[in-house]
């Protein structure tokens, strides 16, 4: 049986401040007060494992210790079957550049690398989420949700963030980047992961 989180205050276990705004919006209804890593001055830990459970492991449990707080981390990216389900764990990575990350740069690699594999269309992709919730004593509980789609060229759309522009998901005409986002928080990878967090842990 899942532990609850008793209200309070939880922290965000994030610097990403994308990922804050969109993991606050889903936690609004439930009376948490969200504080983030970076409010808190924590530093970014070393995301060292080679699965999103691991670094979100890493990141919640970081938190959590630091903290005393409860801690939610969420680890995510997105999987392009045609490159044999990369970037993966390492999206953020593809971002990496010596001035900051730059997610129009990493897009236009994914796309390039597509190109030069000829890959077939529909260029068929997914994003994975994988949050977990930490306490300073150690406990932790894993959830997992996942969108199926498509990357799609040119980038569209200025909302979102990260590869939301080149990705549409199945049954949509609009890209993550040019959705409402209260329209993708409906559906989102990161929603379907919130559903099974609210349900093991706030219902």
């Amino acid at each position: 049986m899942t532990r609850k989180l008793e209200g309070g205050r939880l922290v965000i276990a994030s610097h990403n401040a994308g990922k804050i705004r969109e993991i606050g919006a889903l936690l609004a209804p439930f009376g948490v007060e969200v504080i983030s890593a970076a409010d808190l001055g924590l530093e970014e830990p070393a995301e060292t494992e080679d699965t999103f459970a691991g670094n979100a492991r890493i990141k919640a449990h970081y938190a959590a210790q630091k903290s005393g707080l409860p801690a939610l981390s969420d680890d995510s990216g997105i999987m392009v079957d045609a490159l044999g389900g990369d970037p993966g764990v390492y999206t953020a990575d593809w971002a990496e550049t010596p001035n900051g990350r730059d997610f129009k740069l990493a897009m236009t690699r994914v796309w390039t690398l597509l190109e030069e594999k000829a890959a077939p269309e529909p260029r068929t992709a997914r994003f994975n989420a994988t949050l977990c919730l930490a306490w300073p004593d150690g406990h932790d509980e894993i959830f997992e949700g996942q969108v199926e789609g498509r990357v799609v060229w040119p980038m569209r759309g200025e909302n979102g963030f990260g590869f939301d522009p080149i990705f549409l998901p199945d049954g949509k005409t609009q890209t993550f980047g040019e959705m409402d986002p209260a329209e993708k928080h409906e559906m989102s990878h990161r929603a379907v992961a919130f559903a099974r967090l609210v349900e093991g842990c706030f219902a």
